[in-house]
Protein backbone atom coordinates (compact mmCIF):
# COMPACT_ATOMS: atom_id res chain seq x y z
CA UNK A 1 0.00 0.00 0.00
CA UNK A 2 1.42 3.45 -1.24
CA UNK A 3 1.75 6.10 1.77
CA UNK A 4 3.17 9.72 2.28
CA UNK A 5 4.79 11.98 4.11
CA UNK A 6 3.55 15.58 4.86
CA UNK A 7 6.09 18.06 6.51
CA UNK A 8 5.03 20.46 8.98
CA UNK A 9 3.39 23.81 7.00
CA UNK A 10 2.82 21.54 4.11
CA UNK A 11 0.62 23.51 1.68
CA UNK A 12 -1.32 21.71 -0.63
CA UNK A 13 -1.70 24.19 -2.94
CA UNK A 14 1.80 24.22 -4.01
CA UNK A 15 4.00 21.53 -2.17
CA UNK A 16 3.95 18.37 -3.25
CA UNK A 17 4.01 15.09 -0.60
CA UNK A 18 7.16 12.86 -0.07
CA UNK A 19 7.14 9.53 -1.47
CA UNK A 20 7.64 7.19 1.46
CA UNK A 21 6.31 3.94 -0.34
CA UNK A 22 7.99 1.32 -2.36
CA UNK A 23 10.11 2.14 -6.11
CA UNK A 24 9.98 0.06 -8.85
CA UNK A 25 12.98 -0.50 -10.98
CA UNK A 26 13.00 2.03 -14.30
CA UNK A 27 15.51 1.19 -17.51
CA UNK A 28 16.11 4.62 -18.90
CA UNK A 29 18.57 3.37 -21.60
CA UNK A 30 15.87 0.53 -22.67
CA UNK A 31 13.33 3.41 -23.11
CA UNK A 32 15.41 5.73 -24.70
CA UNK A 33 17.12 3.03 -27.33
CA UNK A 34 13.33 1.62 -27.98
CA UNK A 35 12.53 5.22 -28.87
CA UNK A 36 15.22 6.46 -30.77
CA UNK A 37 14.69 3.14 -32.76
CA UNK A 38 10.69 3.78 -33.28
CA UNK A 39 11.18 7.60 -33.87
CA UNK A 40 13.88 6.49 -37.00
CA UNK A 41 11.65 3.87 -38.18
CA UNK A 42 8.84 6.42 -38.62
CA UNK A 43 10.92 9.23 -39.95
CA UNK A 44 12.69 7.46 -42.08
CA UNK A 45 9.33 5.66 -42.88
CA UNK A 46 7.28 8.81 -43.86
CA UNK A 47 10.06 10.38 -45.67
CA UNK A 48 9.98 7.77 -48.22
CA UNK A 49 5.85 7.84 -48.08
CA UNK A 50 5.46 11.78 -47.91
CA UNK A 51 9.20 12.95 -49.34
CA UNK A 52 9.47 16.83 -48.61
CA UNK A 53 9.85 20.21 -50.59
CA UNK A 54 13.16 20.72 -52.07
CA UNK A 55 12.69 24.11 -53.61
CA UNK A 56 15.70 26.57 -54.34
CA UNK A 57 16.76 29.26 -52.69
CA UNK A 58 15.52 32.55 -53.54
CA UNK A 59 18.51 35.10 -55.00
CA UNK A 60 18.71 37.79 -56.44
CA UNK A 61 20.08 36.26 -59.48
CA UNK A 62 16.83 33.58 -59.98
CA UNK A 63 14.60 36.73 -59.24
CA UNK A 64 16.33 39.11 -61.25
CA UNK A 65 16.59 35.91 -64.19
CA UNK A 66 12.60 35.17 -63.80
CA UNK A 67 11.49 39.15 -63.36
CA UNK A 68 13.56 41.02 -64.58
CA UNK A 69 11.47 43.92 -64.87
CA UNK A 70 10.50 43.97 -61.42
CA UNK A 71 14.16 43.83 -60.32
CA UNK A 72 14.51 47.19 -61.97
CA UNK A 73 11.44 48.57 -60.54
CA UNK A 74 12.60 47.67 -57.39
CA UNK A 75 16.52 48.54 -57.63
CA UNK A 76 15.32 52.34 -58.63
CA UNK A 77 13.46 52.45 -55.79
CA UNK A 78 16.58 52.21 -53.70
CA UNK A 79 18.41 54.38 -55.56
CA UNK A 80 15.78 57.03 -55.02
CA UNK A 81 15.59 56.34 -51.46
CA UNK A 82 11.89 55.12 -51.66
CA UNK A 83 11.67 51.26 -51.06
CA UNK A 84 10.60 50.05 -47.82
CA UNK A 85 13.55 48.87 -46.64
CA UNK A 86 15.28 53.04 -47.61
CA UNK A 87 11.79 54.37 -45.01
CA UNK A 88 11.96 51.45 -42.75
CA UNK A 89 13.58 53.02 -39.80
CA UNK A 90 15.41 51.22 -37.23
CA UNK A 91 17.50 49.56 -37.10
CA UNK A 92 18.37 50.26 -40.83
CA UNK A 93 17.75 53.87 -41.09
CA UNK A 94 16.83 56.73 -38.49
CA UNK A 95 13.37 57.10 -40.59
CA UNK A 96 10.97 56.94 -37.36
CA UNK A 97 7.84 58.07 -39.07
CA UNK A 98 6.88 54.32 -39.86
CA UNK A 99 7.92 52.75 -37.05
CA UNK A 100 5.52 50.56 -34.96
CA UNK A 101 4.65 51.31 -31.54
CA UNK A 102 3.63 50.28 -28.34
CA UNK A 103 1.12 53.17 -27.41
CA UNK A 104 3.14 56.29 -27.26
CA UNK A 105 6.45 53.96 -26.84
CA UNK A 106 8.72 52.79 -29.94
CA UNK A 107 10.90 50.43 -29.09
CA UNK A 108 12.29 49.96 -32.14
CA UNK A 109 13.62 53.74 -31.92
CA UNK A 110 15.22 52.63 -28.01
CA UNK A 111 16.80 50.19 -29.48
CA UNK A 112 18.57 52.80 -32.41
CA UNK A 113 19.88 52.44 -36.18
CA UNK A 114 21.82 49.29 -34.88
CA UNK A 115 22.33 48.01 -38.98
CA UNK A 116 22.92 51.11 -40.82
CA UNK A 117 21.70 50.74 -44.47
CA UNK A 118 21.89 53.71 -47.16
CA UNK A 119 19.85 51.46 -49.77
CA UNK A 120 21.10 54.01 -52.94
CA UNK A 121 25.15 53.21 -51.90
CA UNK A 122 25.16 49.93 -50.55
CA UNK A 123 22.01 48.22 -52.93
CA UNK A 124 23.02 50.44 -55.90
CA UNK A 125 26.30 52.28 -56.59
CA UNK A 126 28.95 50.33 -54.19
CA UNK A 127 28.01 46.92 -55.88
CA UNK A 128 28.55 48.98 -59.17
CA UNK A 129 31.70 50.26 -57.95
CA UNK A 130 33.35 46.69 -57.82
CA UNK A 131 32.74 46.22 -61.92
CA UNK A 132 36.13 45.69 -63.56
CA UNK A 133 37.02 47.69 -66.95
CA UNK A 134 33.28 49.01 -66.94
CA UNK A 135 34.45 52.81 -67.37
CA UNK A 136 31.08 53.60 -69.24
CA UNK A 137 29.83 52.61 -65.43
CA UNK A 138 31.83 54.59 -62.96
CA UNK A 139 31.54 57.48 -65.08
CA UNK A 140 27.90 57.12 -65.19
CA UNK A 141 28.22 56.81 -61.35
CA UNK A 142 30.48 59.84 -61.29
CA UNK A 143 28.20 61.92 -63.02
CA UNK A 144 24.65 60.90 -60.72
CA UNK A 145 27.07 61.67 -57.81
CA UNK A 146 28.44 64.83 -58.71
CA UNK A 147 24.92 66.05 -59.85
CA UNK A 148 22.86 68.39 -57.82
CA UNK A 149 19.81 66.58 -55.67
CA UNK A 150 17.32 68.14 -57.62
CA UNK A 151 18.58 66.63 -60.92
CA UNK A 152 18.86 63.26 -59.29
CA UNK A 153 16.02 63.16 -58.24
CA UNK A 154 14.74 64.66 -62.13
CA UNK A 155 16.39 61.56 -63.40
CA UNK A 156 15.39 58.41 -60.97
CA UNK A 157 11.44 59.98 -61.49
CA UNK A 158 11.78 59.55 -65.10
CA UNK A 159 13.24 56.28 -64.97
CA UNK A 160 10.70 54.83 -62.28
CA UNK A 161 7.77 56.56 -64.47
CA UNK A 162 9.15 54.71 -67.22
CA UNK A 163 9.98 51.90 -65.84
CA UNK A 164 6.86 50.61 -64.41
CA UNK A 165 5.84 50.09 -68.38
CA UNK A 166 8.70 48.56 -69.30
CA UNK A 167 9.38 45.00 -71.13
CA UNK A 168 12.40 42.71 -71.17
CA UNK A 169 13.15 41.24 -74.97
CA UNK A 170 16.09 39.38 -76.25
CA UNK A 171 18.28 39.73 -72.74
CA UNK A 172 17.58 43.62 -72.31
CA UNK A 173 15.44 45.80 -70.53
CA UNK A 174 13.34 48.19 -73.04
CA UNK A 175 12.24 51.41 -72.48
CA UNK A 176 10.49 54.40 -74.10
CA UNK A 177 12.59 57.51 -74.38
CA UNK A 178 13.17 59.89 -71.53
CA UNK A 179 15.57 61.72 -69.70
CA UNK A 180 17.20 59.49 -67.39
CA UNK A 181 20.72 60.47 -67.48
CA UNK A 182 23.34 58.69 -65.96
CA UNK A 183 20.80 56.52 -64.40
CA UNK A 184 19.96 54.77 -67.12
CA UNK A 185 22.96 52.43 -67.46
CA UNK A 186 23.43 52.28 -64.04
CA UNK A 187 20.58 50.12 -63.56
CA UNK A 188 21.23 48.18 -67.09
CA UNK A 189 24.88 47.13 -65.51
CA UNK A 190 23.16 46.67 -62.09
CA UNK A 191 20.64 44.41 -63.81
CA UNK A 192 23.40 42.76 -65.41
CA UNK A 193 25.47 42.03 -62.76
CA UNK A 194 22.29 40.64 -60.99
CA UNK A 195 21.43 38.10 -63.94
CA UNK A 196 25.55 36.97 -63.42
CA UNK A 197 24.99 36.35 -59.46
CA UNK A 198 27.66 38.87 -58.79
CA UNK A 199 25.45 41.42 -57.17
CA UNK A 200 24.38 38.11 -54.57
CA UNK A 201 28.13 37.91 -53.64
CA UNK A 202 29.08 41.74 -53.73
CA UNK A 203 25.94 42.25 -51.15
CA UNK A 204 27.36 39.39 -48.81
CA UNK A 205 30.86 40.10 -48.50
CA UNK A 206 31.60 41.08 -45.76
CA UNK A 207 34.75 41.17 -43.06
CA UNK A 208 33.72 37.99 -41.05
CA UNK A 209 35.36 34.98 -42.31
CA UNK A 210 32.17 33.34 -42.88
CA UNK A 211 29.60 34.69 -45.51
CA UNK A 212 26.06 34.31 -43.23
CA UNK A 213 25.07 37.45 -43.01
CA UNK A 214 22.06 37.16 -45.83
CA UNK A 215 20.73 40.90 -44.22
CA UNK A 216 21.69 42.92 -47.43
CA UNK A 217 20.05 40.55 -50.42
CA UNK A 218 17.14 39.41 -48.34
CA UNK A 219 16.23 43.11 -47.67
CA UNK A 220 16.32 44.14 -51.38
CA UNK A 221 14.51 40.70 -52.40
CA UNK A 222 12.21 41.55 -49.79
CA UNK A 223 11.61 44.91 -51.35
CA UNK A 224 10.36 43.52 -54.59
CA UNK A 225 7.20 41.71 -56.04
CA UNK A 226 8.70 38.80 -56.78
CA UNK A 227 9.38 37.07 -53.23
CA UNK A 228 5.72 38.03 -52.53
CA UNK A 229 4.48 36.56 -55.10
CA UNK A 230 6.23 33.44 -54.57
CA UNK A 231 4.70 33.58 -51.04
CA UNK A 232 1.31 33.49 -51.96
CA UNK A 233 1.64 30.59 -54.28
CA UNK A 234 3.21 28.49 -51.63
CA UNK A 235 0.70 29.87 -49.20
CA UNK A 236 3.50 31.29 -46.44
CA UNK A 237 1.78 34.94 -46.47
CA UNK A 238 0.59 34.38 -42.82
CA UNK A 239 -3.26 34.38 -43.21
CA UNK A 240 -3.91 31.17 -41.87
CA UNK A 241 -5.28 30.76 -38.73
CA UNK A 242 -2.54 30.23 -36.47
CA UNK A 243 -0.45 28.37 -38.41
CA UNK A 244 3.15 28.32 -40.32
CA UNK A 245 3.46 26.37 -42.80
CA UNK A 246 6.34 25.45 -44.75
CA UNK A 247 6.50 25.36 -48.51
CA UNK A 248 3.21 24.46 -50.23
CA UNK A 249 1.22 22.75 -48.09
CA UNK A 250 3.59 21.30 -45.96
CA UNK A 251 2.41 22.00 -42.14
CA UNK A 252 5.09 23.64 -40.47
CA UNK A 253 6.12 25.14 -37.32
CA UNK A 254 3.29 23.95 -34.85
CA UNK A 255 4.36 25.04 -31.71
CA UNK A 256 3.89 28.74 -32.95
CA UNK A 257 0.16 28.97 -33.37
CA UNK A 258 -0.27 30.65 -29.98
CA UNK A 259 1.81 33.41 -31.93
CA UNK A 260 0.29 33.26 -35.28
CA UNK A 261 -2.65 33.18 -33.70
CA UNK A 262 -2.92 36.90 -32.70
CA UNK A 263 -2.51 38.25 -36.15
CA UNK A 264 -5.91 36.96 -36.80
CA UNK A 265 -7.48 38.88 -34.12
CA UNK A 266 -8.85 42.36 -34.11
CA UNK A 267 -7.19 44.04 -33.62
CA UNK A 268 -4.14 42.95 -34.74
CA UNK A 269 -5.36 42.21 -38.18
CA UNK A 270 -5.61 45.65 -39.39
CA UNK A 271 -3.14 47.34 -37.24
CA UNK A 272 -0.03 48.78 -38.47
CA UNK A 273 1.62 48.31 -34.96
CA UNK A 274 0.57 44.58 -35.24
CA UNK A 275 4.19 42.88 -34.85
CA UNK A 276 4.89 44.96 -31.32
CA UNK A 277 1.45 44.15 -29.92
CA UNK A 278 1.62 40.47 -30.43
CA UNK A 279 4.97 40.55 -28.96
CA UNK A 280 3.44 42.53 -26.03
CA UNK A 281 0.66 40.07 -25.87
CA UNK A 282 3.50 36.94 -25.78
CA UNK A 283 5.65 38.85 -23.47
CA UNK A 284 2.72 39.06 -20.92
CA UNK A 285 1.66 35.54 -21.41
CA UNK A 286 5.21 34.29 -21.15
CA UNK A 287 5.80 36.22 -17.70
CA UNK A 288 2.31 34.91 -16.47
CA UNK A 289 4.01 30.93 -17.35
CA UNK A 290 7.17 32.03 -15.29
CA UNK A 291 5.45 33.20 -12.43
CA UNK A 292 2.59 31.14 -12.45
CA UNK A 293 3.67 29.34 -9.06
CA UNK A 294 3.73 32.36 -7.46
CA UNK A 295 0.74 34.36 -8.25
CA UNK A 296 -2.39 33.36 -5.73
CA UNK A 297 -5.13 32.15 -7.61
CA UNK A 298 -3.86 30.81 -11.08
CA UNK A 299 -1.20 28.71 -9.14
CA UNK A 300 -4.40 26.82 -7.44
CA UNK A 301 -6.71 26.07 -10.89
CA UNK A 302 -5.08 22.28 -10.99
CA UNK A 303 -6.36 22.06 -7.61
CA UNK A 304 -9.67 23.19 -8.71
CA UNK A 305 -9.79 21.41 -12.24
CA UNK A 306 -8.08 18.00 -10.99
CA UNK A 307 -7.01 16.54 -14.02
CA UNK A 308 -4.39 15.35 -12.82
CA UNK A 309 -6.90 12.99 -10.56
CA UNK A 310 -7.61 10.99 -13.39
CA UNK A 311 -4.30 10.73 -14.48
CA UNK A 312 -2.98 9.31 -11.32
CA UNK A 313 -6.09 8.00 -9.84
CA UNK A 314 -4.59 4.67 -8.83
CA UNK A 315 -2.19 6.39 -6.25
CA UNK A 316 -5.15 8.68 -5.06
CA UNK A 317 -7.40 5.41 -4.78
CA UNK A 318 -4.39 4.22 -2.54
CA UNK A 319 -3.86 7.17 -0.64
CA UNK A 320 -7.84 7.07 0.17
CA UNK A 321 -7.56 3.66 1.39
CA UNK A 322 -5.06 4.38 4.18
CA UNK A 323 -1.74 2.96 4.91
CA UNK A 324 -1.90 -0.83 5.20
CA UNK A 325 -1.90 -2.72 8.03
CA UNK A 326 1.26 -3.73 8.01
CA UNK A 327 2.90 -0.05 7.06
Amino acid sequence: MTKVVRRPGFKPDRDASEWAGPYRPYDLVKEVTVALIVVSVLVVGLAVLFSSPDDPPVTIKSWSGHDPVDFAQTAITELDGSSGTAQYGPPYNHDTANSQKLGPLSLARLAGTRIPIDTARDFVIAPLETLPNRVDVQDAITTYRSASLSQQQAWTAAYEKAVANATYENGRLVLPRGEYGPVAPMMSALLSMAQSGALDGTLLASKQLYDTDYTKPLLFIADGGYMANLAQTKHLTGDQWGMMNETGDYPGQAWLWLYTLWYQVPPMKTSSNADVEVWAIMAVLTLLLVLLPLIPGLRSIPRWIPVYRLIWRRYYRELAAGPSPSG
